[in-house]
């Protein structure tokens, strides 16, 4: 499929844009979002699709760009897609469980440009793992303290998948590793994927969604955040992303989030202090703590 790029405009419909490239992961945590595991699979959005999406988002201003998954580096054309939006002038988080860190990942992630993101849930390796589902918590630590190491900008995300979670104990080991301590931040598990018992509901979000921010999914729908993929507001494989994030689809659901905003529902406002602009709620790692 050929699409035509529009002319680059001067105020960004974005300031960020989520590519939630496959829900393959090699883990399968408890409070996981969208049910990523290891029999996940890459969806149906190929390297065109995903280069293509790159490239009108360029277009459009989009300053960064976070890739999610699943774990976003099993994906076949992870480390190709990271170099051409760098290529394409926009700065790129990878949100990775740091399980596993090839040599060739290693050297892309300290390209200027380019920053980490991550999860721990504990400093006990037992209550790590039983969220994470795997023996993980060894890799991951010791992958933070190589990040760490490289200098690579790395924030990290403590979910609190229980009220009993080594919270506090998770964020001073943190800091003792290196990690700066605000560039970490707590958050609970959301209502969402495996952490959700009913269908998804617009309270869960924090407000911000589709406010300067998009995320695409593996099959190609745009949705106003990774929380909020039931709301879908066009698919880029079929609409450019500008049409689509301009569309009647998009505005009606920002409408459907800002009504719950207004009802009290969630409370956008309603964080702490050292909060910073990016929101991902529910997302391992998230810059805002929602409150319902």
């Amino acid at each position: 499929m050929t699409a035509i790029l529009p002319e680059k405009i001067t105020a960004p419909l974005l300031d960020l844009l989520f590519l939630d490239l496959t829900r393959k992961c090699q883990l399968e945590c408890v409070h996981c979002y969208n049910d990523s595991g290891p029999r996940g699979g890459h969806g149906i959005m190929i390297r065109e699709d995903w280069i293509r999406t790159i490239d009108q988002a360029a277009a459009q201003g989009v300053r960064r760009i976070q890739m999610i998954g699943g774990e976003p580096t099993m994906h076949p054309d992870f480390a190709e897609l990271v170099t051409h939006a760098l290529n394409a002038g926009i700065q790129t988080e990878v949100f990775s469980n740091l399980v596993h860190v090839s040599p060739a990942n290693w050297t892309l992630f300290q390209r200027p440009g380019v920053s980490l993101a991550t999860s721990y849930y504990s400093d006990s390796a037992d209550e790590h793992d039983a969220v994470t589902g795997r023996r993980s918590h060894a890799r991951t630590r010791a992958n933070i303290v190589r990040a760490v190491g490289f200098k690579i900008p790395l924030r990290v995300g403590i979910i609190a998948a229980s009220d009993e979670q080594r919270v506090a104990q998770a964020r001073a080991e943190l800091e003792s590793m290196g990690v700066a301590a605000e560039r970490i931040r707590v958050d609970r598990a959301r209502e969402f994927g495996r952490a959700g018992n009913e269908a998804p509901d617009t309270a869960n979000l924090c407000g911000r969604c589709g406010t300067g921010r998009a995320a695409v999914g593996p099959d190609g729908t745009v949705s106003p955040c990774v929380m909020s993929s039931w709301m879908r507001t066009g698919n880029v494989q079929a609409a450019t992303l500008a049409d689509i994030l301009m569309g009647p689809e998009m505005e009606r659901a920002n409408a459907a989030i800002r009504t719950t905003v207004r009802a009290g529902a969630c409370d956008p406002d309603a964080v702490d202090d050292d909060t910073e602009d990016e929101c991902t709620p529910g997302v391992p790692g998230s810059e805002c703590s929602p409150r319902n």
